[in-house]
């Protein structure tokens, strides 16, 4: 089976959308979701820009901005959390697939120090 991290990413930001797409909007939710549904998009946009670098240095300088994206993605599911108490569960099986994401992102950036 092949491993695809582009659809990853993208179904992580779909999963998101998902959810967010139930909320209801108050104007703290709505400043959350629009953070959040940013964020995780950019995850995969940023990864595909990676796999089309000019070159190994621009390569990595997407992924590193792609495991900011995930850093910022963190942040923002936690807020949600602690703004709509009753999605915990949900977001805490978005948080699992984010923190493994940031777990994939980090070894790629950290396979970068093994090259040189």
């Amino acid at each position: 089976m092949k491993y695809d991290l582009e659809d990853r990413t993208a179904k992580f930001a779909e999963a998101v959308i998902g959810v967010v797409g139930k909320i209801v909007v108050s104007p703290v939710n709505k400043r959350i979701i629009e953070q959040l549904v940013g964020s995780s998009g950019s995850i995969g946009a940023n990864y595909n820009e990676a796999n089309e670098g000019e070159s190994k240095k621009d390569f990595y300088h997407k992924i590193q901005i792609a495991k900011k994206e995930i850093k910022e993605t963190q942040h923002w599911l936690r807020l949600l959390a602690a703004a709509n108490p009753e999605l915990r569960e949900v977001v805490r099986g978005l948080w699992a697939e984010v923190h493994e994401l940031l777990l994939i992102f980090s070894k790629i950036l950290s396979s970068r120090k093994n090259e040189n």
